[in-house]
């Protein structure tokens, strides 16, 4: 299993930091491994909202698994070599707010002994979507 946590301080409300990370059509402005991403089930961003992301060559099928605005989303992909659980979690802070994306990549079945290689690889990946979070948020990395 690979995990990746960021930590960007925004000077954007709470609300507004919300809508942008919990509407994963934004995934391909600020996560440069992400080259599209559909909404494809659900009107808006919520508990019905599902997204197809194509990232490196593959499709995965986004799910939103928890929705309570402004403070938390999670996400999660599932497929025959991988899951992927992700959880956005914001605070409001007295100069904007704090934004948590903490990612998990999990490899099935046989796939599982390549993890410790996958948290390498993940790593990088995470760092390079982490400078785009802190772009698109206009904030700054603290964790």
């Amino acid at each position: 299993m690979a995990r990746y946590v960021a930590t960007i301080r925004s000077p954007w409300s709470p609300e507004r930091a919300f809508d942008y990370m919990a509407d994963l059509r934004n995934f391909e402005e600020w996560d440069p491994g992400v080259r599209s991403s559909t909404l494809v089930a659900g009107d808006e961003p919520g508990l019905s909202a599902t997204y197809d992301v194509k990232v490196s060559g593959t499709e995965l099928r986004y799910e939103t698994r928890e929705f309570d605005p402004p403070a938390r989303t999670v996400v999660e992909a599932r497929s025959k070599r991988l899951r992927s659980y992700d959880v956005i979690d914001i605070t409001e802070r007295d100069d904007g707010c704090e934004v948590v994306y903490d990612a998990t990549l999990e490899l099935n079945g046989v796939l599982k002994v390549a993890d410790l290689l996958l948290g390498l690889f993940f790593r990088r990946i995470g760092d390079k979507a982490a400078a785009g979070m802190e772009r698109a948020l206009e904030g700054q990395k603290v964790g």
